[in-house]
């Protein structure tokens, strides 16, 4: 891993499908450190980006590297250096949450003691333990949101990236993962979110990327994109001309 490289590189990323042009072109870097909101409408190709970051997409043309490490030639060494909260639930619903946790952990090569204690350690950050011998599909949906971004942390990885990752919970809930991220992205985590919750990426973003059909319209530290007393809301109608935040 390069100490000097930035978290995130993409450049002239494109990915296409036999249809059509899902990512066109873009280009993006991503400073170590950095808590990046990444905004579009549905459809806009953020999903596929983030795919195409951690290998489940191959790339049709350009390049993508997480501090230095090639996504495609170097995919070992890179994917250990992130942690991904997927929208979508691709998980075992039958595992029991412990087990999950230790499975993920042993995937990336931790050794039983270390896994046992690491788990140990987000079950109870995540107020999970007295969950822990639970079927995933018992749960309810936010203590399955829990799991997830504790599987994506279990590794300790330096990049995490969140697709939707308050999606369908409570306000209590949400409020506890934002005093969480903000803890860890103050410790000097990289982190990459996406949501249509609008009011969370301003309030935890240091920087927004706009993405619109495919292609990324505007990006900037937070500080520019609301310069003058914008809202964030106001700047990505502006720029993507939709109304589906909620």
């Amino acid at each position: 891993m390069d100490t000097q490289a930035p978290a995130l590189e993409i450049q002239n990323l494109r990915k296409e499908y036999p249809k059509t042009v899902a990512v066109d072109d873009i280009s993006l870097t991503l400073p170590r450190g950095a808590f990046l909101g990444l905004l579009g409408p549905n459809g806009a190709g953020k999903s596929t980006t983030i795919n195409c970051i951690v290998g489940v997409n191959r790339i049709t043309s350009g390049s993508i590297k997480t501090f230095g490490l090639d996504v495609e030639h170097e995919y070992r060494e890179s994917r250990k250096t992130i942690g991904i909260a997927p929208q979508e639930f691709n998980i075992d619903i039958f595992g029991k949450v412990e087990r999950l946790l230790d499975y993920a952990a042993g995937y990336y090569g931790m050794r039983k003691p270390e896994r046992k204690e690491r788990v140990e350690e987000l079950l109870t950050q995540f107020d999970l333990q007295k969950h822990r011998k639970k079927a995933f599909m018992e749960l309810s949906g936010g203590l399955k949101r829990r799991v997830i971004l504790a599987r994506a942390i279990v590794h300790n990885p330096e990049l995490l990236i969140l697709d939707e990752p308050t999606a369908g919970v409570d306000v209590e809930l949400r409020r506890e993962l934002w005093r969480y991220l903000k803890q860890i992205s103050q410790e000097g985590k990289t982190i990459l979110l996406t949501s249509h919750y609008l009011e969370e990426v301003e309030m935890l973003a240091d920087r927004f990327a706009f993405i619109q059909g495919g292609k990324i319209v505007a990006q900037g530290p937070k500080e520019e994109m609301l310069a003058g007393g914008k809202k964030l809301e106001d700047v990505y109608l502006e720029l993507t001309g939709k109304k589906d935040v909620v």
